[in-house]
């Protein structure tokens, strides 16, 4: 099944993706909308609000969560996928499952945000490039390393996931890399992959940004309050202005009216 609602890269700026944790336990937002009707219902203000894209998460992928088996995960999804998806915007489904995946293609999901990059299991590459839909392919490590090269186990994790990818026959117009700021990282390795976001261009291929309400924010904040917005908001604005082409937020509507000014002044500085 084709998804229903095909995805485009912009030609300016970045999309804003819209997170729906639909969990009891992700770390911000855990058992807000784990129900159909609330979900739904986020999913309805997201867009309303000029999400461009809902990333819809079924399990946890927080520090210390919980694995969740492949029929506990479907169903959380399996009740309000298929009505997300006519919409009107393209979704993707957070899975690292290949079985997932497969299946949220078939009620239309137009992207796979795999936060093991293709790595995890090797027949994940095969059902995205069958199902013909868009990959987000993210870095990560089973726990940071403060002396490790961080920017160099990113290129290399990211040359693996792209030749999983082409072996797989996924184009390379459908893939999309993650450095996964939070997973697996330092504090101070998340900085300096903000401040080196500009790097991950070499690939060729569009990046996404995902800083939002992280525990990197609160660290640089020096406080625990969960109200990380502004904090979040500065760091998807370095991104952006260092050439992320997707930001993944909890908060759409704050991300659309700072993307409208840092459009706006890209497009004067091409005049």
């Amino acid at each position: 099944m084709q998804p229903t609602t095909p995805y485009c890269l912009p030609e300016i700026g970045a999309h804003v993706m819209g997170v729906l944790n639909i969990t009891p336990d992700s770390f911000s937002d855990g058992g807000k909308f784990n129900s159909r009707s609330l979900a739904l219902e986020r999913a309805r203000e997201m867009i309303a609000e000029g999400a461009d894209i809902i990333d819809v998460g079924a399990e946890s992928t927080r520090p210390g969560s919980t694995p969740l088996s492949l029929e506990d995960e479907w169903a959380r999804l399996d009740p309000v996928l298929e009505e997300i998806c006519t919409l009107g915007v393209p979704v993707s489904v957070d899975t690292y499952k290949p079985e997932i995946a497969k299946r949220a293609c078939a009620k239309g999901a137009a992207i796979i945000n795999d936060v093991w990059g293709l790595q995890k299991d090797p027949a994940m590459a095969d059902v995205v490039a069958e199902a013909g839909v868009h990959i987000v392919m993210m870095h990560n490590r089973m726990g940071a390393e403060p002396v490790s090269n961080i920017m160099a186990d990113i290129d290399e994790w990211f040359e693996r996931s792209m030749e999983l990818a082409r072996k797989a026959g996924i184009p390379s117009d459908k893939q999309i890399l993650d450095p996964g700021l939070g997973f697996g990282k330092t504090m101070d390795q998340n900085y300096q992959i903000l401040n080196r976001f500009e790097e991950l261009k070499k690939h060729g291929l569009p990046v996404l940004s995902g800083a939002s309400r992280k525990r990197m924010i609160a660290a640089a904040l020096k406080s625990d309050s969960q109200d990380r917005l502004f904090g979040t908001l500065a760091a998807h604005l370095i991104s952006m202005q260092k050439g992320a082409k997707i930001v993944r937020v909890h908060d759409v509507l704050p991300h659309v009216h700072a993307r409208l000014i840092l459009n706006a002044t890209l497009k004067e500085s091409a005049q």
